[in-house]
């Protein structure tokens, strides 16, 4: 259908062995290549950190609230620009939601600002999010967080490879959250990151991951414990060795994958430039101080400009498009949140079209989304 796709996944036959590994394993459960997923990982961000997989992204925010004790009465603020997964945390946790603004029309991460403005003696945590791979300016909310005793999370699902004054996002919160979805720099198809440097906190996320259980299922097979006990409540969050193994071997690749990205993404700038598109691209020139993960490239239609008309010429073309992302108060559950005053992010969102970006994207296939963009913006 899509002569060019919004993503495609980076496998080779290195990821069709890693499965059929476990698969001749026959053990497909939590086990030694979760572990070994775990401890690569931890290897990778550096920064004395402990990793716990799990099933998603979602699943480690929920389980970071949860660590933490979040509960009814306490408020957490996200930003306003982000997928809808950190407002739904946060209401199943019971905990009051509160929604900031981004910086500007130009950086569209979370506004440090505009937090301060919204905080209040109910206000227990912040989540930021990378958006689309660009790190927050994440010092500033590191002594926000000290200066007022709050937890600082980072949604990661974005960054996973993006550094910040040379430290890998994801070591900087409390808790760190990353996303191993399809579409994600480093891809299992679900499945997700909990990281942390506090040992207490690392104990209970083991804990809340498996039912609260003293004894994982992978102990108990080898007879290290005939039985278990039930230290806590927990959830069954578990990730599995069939995506674990494929986040061994992605995990090996991100670092080229990345740098392709990165290509892309200035091939897709000088484009723009020579063409004169009439679209801003957030984030460029990138800051100095850091390196970004190129996860997705938005950019920023004209003012006035009928997006759904945009996208549907571009579908007419082959390209597919998206948006990241609907404001919160569009959707049905969340109509309220329209009382959070982001007025940046007002004049923003109705703007923001994804444009296609993934390792194996081709400098034709940009140089066509570009001409067709042009065109669908009736150049």
């Amino acid at each position: 259908m899509w002569k060019v796709p919004l993503f495609d996944i980076s496998y080779t036959s290195q990821e069709r062995t890693a499965v059929l590994d476990v698969l001749d394993s026959k053990w497909l459960t939590m086990g030694e290549r979760t572990l070994e997923f775990e401890r690569a990982f931890a290897d990778y961000l550096g920064g004395n950190v402990s990793c716990t997989a799990v099933s998603s992204c979602t699943a480690a925010l929920h389980m970071a609230l949860l660590a933490h004790n979040i509960k009814a009465g306490d408020e957490v603020i996200i930003s306003g620009l982000t997928f809808i997964a950190n407002a739904n945390v946060v209401a199943m946790s019971g905990a009051n939601l509160s929604v900031a603004d981004i910086t500007s029309e130009r950086d569209w991460n979370i506004s440090v600002t505009d937090v301060k403005s919204k905080l209040t003696s109910s206000t227990k945590a912040i989540i930021l999010v990378h958006y689309a791979g660009y790190p927050v300016k994440i010092s500033e909310f590191v002594q926000l967080a000290e200066d007022h005793n709050l937890i600082l999370i980072e949604d990661a699902a974005h960054a996973v490879g993006a550094t910040w004054q040379g430290r890998q996002c994801g070591t900087f919160g409390d808790i760190s959250c990353f996303s191993f979805f399809s579409n994600k720099n480093l891809s299992t198809g679900e499945g997700g990151m909990f990281v942390t440097k506090c040992p207490e906190i690392d104990r209970k996320a083991k804990l809340l991951r498996s039912h609260g259980m003293s004894a994982p299922t992978l102990d108990r097979h080898k007879s290290h414990q005939f039985s278990y006990d039930v230290i806590q409540p927990g959830l069954n969050y578990r990730i599995d060795e069939i995506r674990s193994s494929l986040g061994l071997v992605q995990l090996g690749k991100l670092k080229e994958n990345n740098n392709k990205r990165a290509h892309l993404v200035q091939h897709y700038i000088n484009l723009i430039d020579e063409m004169g598109l009439p679209v801003d691209i957030p984030f460029h020139p990138l800051n100095t101080n850091c390196i970004s993960s190129y996860h997705i490239f938005p950019v920023l239609l004209p003012e006035g400009c009928d997006r759904i008309s945009v996208m549907r010429r571009l579908k007419e073309k082959g390209v597919q498009s998206s948006i990241h992302y609907p404001q919160f108060s569009q959707f049905s559950a969340y109509r309220d949140l329209s009382v959070f005053s982001t007025p940046v992010l007002d004049g923003v969102a109705p703007r923001i079209l994804t444009l296609p970006l993934y390792p194996d994207l081709s400098e034709m296939q940009v140089d066509y989304v570009i001409a067709a963009l042009g065109e669908s913006l009736n150049l």
